[in-house]
């Protein structure tokens, strides 16, 4: 593993007296690292509370230094964590260009800037007169992961970001990522689609009834249908 950046140490959070998260501990670099697990794991738990959407019970979580417990979500995305949530929650009356324009001035001079994200994602250049509300769910999920490019984050942090697209935005999703990290983004990625996950990351950690159940790597959970089986209740890769 690169050099740490994100150090995640016996995290428990829940909601109200429901505990969902049980000492979750990892750590991972600038790499790209998937989270899979069934629904109802905590791998959204996880998400809520690293960005601070969900306070902590216990534990810590510290992002290239900087404690990021117990701060509210704008000064944990200061810290450098880009968040895109489950669902996009873009908000639909606004153009693709005032979503971006939102963060504009602080992506100034930065790698991550209005024309940078366009460059990377030509269909919304295409769109950006068009509402977020008008969009396909894939021009969608392009919205939401450049906005989080704005932020210019050392990582970026998708949940469920397949969910609903179509197999040829998956694949490019896939390459999105790839280029991230090569360029030095970390990228935490949590799925449930064993084929996006498998995809995006190598390393893979397995998430089952809010605790890291085990770790391993995306060749060795292709190999093995038993595994798949195990952690995700499925009897072959699900292919898109």
């Amino acid at each position: 593993m690169a050099e740490t950046l994100l150090e995640v140490s016996e995290l428990c959070a829940g909601y109200g007296q429901s505990q969902v998260l049980e000492n979750v501990s990892f750590a991972m670099g600038v790499e790209s690292v998937a989270i899979i697990g069934r629904n109802g794991m905590g791998k959204s738990t996880l998400c809520n509370t690293l960005i601070g959407l969900l306070p902590t019970t216990s534990g810590t979580a510290v992002l290239a230094g900087t404690m990021l417990t117990g701060r509210h979500p704008e000064r944990i995305a200061q810290t450098g964590i880009a968040y895109v949530p489950q669902g996009r929650r873009l908000f639909s009356p606004l153009t693709v260009d005032e979503h971006i324009t939102m963060l504009a001035k602080g992506a100034r001079g930065r790698r991550w800037t209005p024309d940078a994200v366009l460059e990377l994602f030509p269909r919304l250049a295409q769109r950006r007169r068009s509402r977020a509300g008008d969009l396909s769910g894939g021009e969608q999920q392009m919205l939401a992961v450049a906005r989080a490019l704005l932020l210019n984050g050392s990582l970026l942090m998708m949940d469920e970001p397949s969910e609903g697209l179509a197999p040829t935005i998956v694949d490019s999703l896939i390459e999105t990522v790839r280029r991230l990290v090569a360029e030095g983004v970390a990228v935490l990625v949590v799925e449930q689609n064993l084929y996006a996950a498998t995809n995006m990351a190598e390393r893979v950690l397995v998430m089952v009834a809010g605790r890291l159940q085990a770790e391993t790597t995306a060749s060795a959970l292709l190999a093995d249908p038993n595994l798949q089986r195990r952690y995700l209740g499925v009897d072959t890769i699900e292919e898109t």
